[in-house]
């Protein structure tokens, strides 16, 4: 899902939106290479057997399971896995979580949405249709209401929900909106729009590309004659970027701008061309800084880049989760595109497509709206361009409404925006509530007193903060983000950006230090959990996995799990194990019951003659000398016959149908959670394929969302998809919808094992 960002607006952010990556779903459950091929795949085998034992902040239930939905290469040696959860096959919004492995394949930190546990039934009393209703009253004009969807609504009360997408406007602009409608009582228990537009402000009381890469000359209004790179030969020439995949800058409503010379712009801040040339230049800069300083492949970490437009007939600029728009400034003698604004506005796709997506509420949208200020000053610092220096003022260049900046990151309250955090903040205007954080990042960069012309900063605490340089800065901010979830919260930026410092800098504390007296002095105090620093390189911390994760006997045997510990960093230290959660009449037992991290311990879980059959969730708690983890089994009590089945009929795939196809099952007993669903089809875009399986119960399993991007060949993959109260016996239906266009295939054939 996505959103639309706008530079400023007078009015109340709504709720902020699901979480969504254009990466294929991966089963967090799949069984890792026996020797990984790389250390990305070493750490996303570690990450997925974490995901699977629920370690730490990754607790699930019995019914619920962890799907990967994408992996960033991250600094030190770093990959941040991100996750989807569901709940008995049932995707969960605002249930995501993200597992941080390094090459070695050894867990170094996880974290994870707040979520209250989820309890709820999966069968829905009110009708879909009737939920699509209500959805549809919720605009004023609509063009179209999306099949209503089965989903988990995770928060403080998790309810089953409709999700109903519906397309129109409001009063004054586009919309689509996501409607979530109580599955039992029909209340609108929130709504997202991937539309954000913004109001005018006012004063305060992936498309073909041409074969030859050019350096085009461009006449900008705020960096004076750059070069860009552009596309084109022989008399023709366009403003599409042909090293950075989906870049490119065109008239608002039109085309691409071409012409028959590689010449760009007049240097008028009227001329739509002189803005593109500003554009392409600031986004250009801006890729650039992502990948030297930070790392990043990217705006989306995955090589992929957006279109922009100018001459948008709005005091605005603005994100819409799929491509920039930028307008003028009020005078309308200025367009929108200086390099502040171009890094803030991609900078809200960056925002977008890191773990926990856009997120939702005023909050998580104020550190959204920072994120753009931060990746524009970023980026600012990086060009060092001679006309547009480097500064913390944002849209200065473009002076939107007569006023100067709209925003000032070492003084918010110039402009009357919050410089430190409250709890008033989470119902603080979005743009406003982007105070506290950038504030905070310019005395970790700068400091409160930074000289040499640059200005000094408040503090909320009347401390002294001495900065640590923008690129340091910026990489810790970064790093940080790469840990982002849905309930993402100024908090969570604290102990996420402390987390950074200590993995980036392993051996000094000087930057762990400025970043916690940051926060400390924008009024983000100290976080359960956050970690200390000892000035040792590589403080004393181990992981926790078990092998296997899960398990099934029959009432009167006995289950033995792996419990492995690994020295993440440091040096060894005393571990106790003990385990909590078992059926009535189980017992557990460890051998030995004491370790040293990096050594491994044998559990058994013993039930006896009268537990009785179902799920129960073990956790296995490791206390250290100087940390604790936590792990857990799922043990499932009870027998079952596995049996496989096959279909082999051909179903053609086509834009914007659905693939019905069912299997009958004469297995016994329960079916075995998961269930083993392999699918084979011949597909040119795998992405484009939404899948879903079906059980006898009628109950609906996820096994692949819709996703966009690069556009791979299907071929055949296999699921492992969670189910519960499911007989063996009956009809399972395999659901595939083609959820896009211009590409078309067939399903050959599929098999379940129950």
């Amino acid at each position: 899902m996505t959103v639309q960002r706008g530079l400023r607006t007078g009015l109340a952010a709504a709720a902020g939106l699901a979480l969504t990556f254009a990466l294929p779903v991966l089963p967090a459950t799949a069984a890792p290479a026996a020797q990984p091929s790389s250390p990305e795949a070493a750490a996303v085998s570690a990450a997925d057997r974490a995901a699977a034992s629920g370690v730490d902040q990754l607790r699930k239930g019995a019914d619920e399971a962890f799907q990967r939905v994408g992996v960033t290469s991250g600094a030190s040696g770093l990959f941040y896995s991100a996750y989807e959860r569901t709940y008995r096959g049932l995707r969960v919004v605002g249930g995501d979580a993200v597992v941080v492995a390094d090459g070695s394949g050894r867990v170094r930190g996880t974290s994870a949405a707040e979520s209250a546990p989820i309890t709820v039934g999966t069968k829905a009393s009110l009708d879909s249709a009737k939920a699509a209703s209500i959805a549809r009253a919720q605009l004023p004009t609509v063009d179209s209401v999306g099949a209503p969807s089965l989903v988990v609504l995770a928060g403080n009360a998790p309810k089953l929900a409709y999700e109903v997408v519906v397309a129109g406007k409001t009063a004054t602009a586009p919309s689509n909106l996501h409607v979530f409608v109580d599955a039992a009582t029909g209340a609108v228990l929130d709504q997202r729009d991937d539309v954000k537009a913004d109001a005018p402000v006012t004063p305060r009381t992936a498309a073909p590309q041409q074969p030859a890469t050019q350096l085009g000359a461009g006449n900008s209004y705020y960096v004076g004659n750059v070069t860009i790179d552009t596309t084109g030969s022989g008399g023709s020439y366009s403003m599409r970027d042909p090293n950075r995949n989906g870049i490119s800058c065109g008239r608002e409503g039109g085309s691409v701008f071409t012409k028959s010379s590689d010449n760009w712009g007049n240097g008028s801040g009227t001329d739509l061309e002189t803005g593109c040339v500003d554009t392409l230049y600031s986004v250009q800069q801006e890729w650039n800084m992502l990948r030297d300083w930070l790392g990043r492949n990217g705006i989306d970490g995955n090589g992929r880049g957006f279109p922009a437009s100018v001459g948008l007939n709005q005091v605005n600029a603005y994100w819409n989760g799929s491509s920039t728009h930028f307008g003028h400034s009020q005078d309308n003698r200025r367009q929108a595109t200086s390099m502040d604004v171009v890094g803030h506005e991609f900078g809200h796709g960056i925002f977008q497509f890191t773990p926990g997506g856009a997120g939702s509420g005023n909050e998580n949208g104020g550190l959204n709206e920072s994120t753009g200020d931060i990746f524009g000053a970023i980026t600012e610092h990086y060009a060092n361009n001679a006309k547009d220096t480097p500064d913390y003022e944002v849209g200065e260049g473009v002076n939107l409404v007569g006023q100067g900046p709209i925003r000032y990151m070492y003084d918010p309250s110039k402009v009357g925006d919050p410089n430190c955090y409250s709890s008033s903040i989470p119902n603080t205007e979005v743009h406003a509530a982007a105070g506290p954080q950038n504030h905070w990042f310019y005395l970790l960069a700068e400091g409160s007193n930074p000289g040499g012309g640059k200005p000094s900063s408040p503090t909320c605490n009347s401390s002294s903060v001495t900065g640590i340089g923008i690129q340091k800065a910026a990489k810790i901010f970064y790093n940080g983000l790469l840990k982002k979830t849905s309930s993402w919260n100024h908090k969570a930026a604290r102990k996420a950006t402390l987390e950074a410092a200590v993995a980036l800098y392993p051996g000094s504390c000087a930057e762990y230090d400025t970043v916690k007296a940051a926060w400390n002095a924008v009024s983000v105090g100290a976080v359960s959990g956050e970690p200390s620093c000892t000035g040792n390189p590589g403080q004393n911390d181990y992981s926790l996995t078990l092998s296997p994760s899960s398990g099934t006997v029959q009432a009167g045997q006995s289950a033995t799990v792996k419990v492995n510990t690994a020295i993440t960093t440091g040096s060894a230290q005393a571990i106790t194990l003990s385990a909590s959660g078992l059926p009535a009449g189980a017992t557990a037992t460890f051998n030995p019951a004491s370790l040293q991290s990096g050594g491994s311990s044998t559990l058994t879980i013993t039930t006896a003659a009268n537990t009785p059959n179902g799920t129960s969730q073990i956790t296995v708690a490791a206390k250290g000398a100087n940390a604790d983890h936590s792990a857990q089994y799922t043990l499932t009590v009870g027998t079952s016959s596995v049996r496989t089945f096959s279909n082999t009929t051909e179903y053609p795939i086509n834009d914007y149908a659905t693939v019905s196809s069912p299997i009958t099952s004469t297995a016994t007993d329960a079916a075995a959670s998961p269930v083993k669903v392999s699918v084979t089809a011949v597909h040119t875009c795998s992405e484009d394929l939404r899948i879903s399986l079906t059980g006898p119960s009628g109950r609906s399993y996820s096994l692949k969302s819709e996703s966009s991007g690069s556009c791979t060949p299907f071929g055949t993959k296999d699921f492992s998809v969670p189910v519960t109260s499911e007989n063996a016996s009956g009809t399972w239906t395999l659901v595939i919808y083609d959820a896009y266009y211009y590409d078309t295939g067939k399903l050959t054939s599929w098999t379940i094992t129950v």
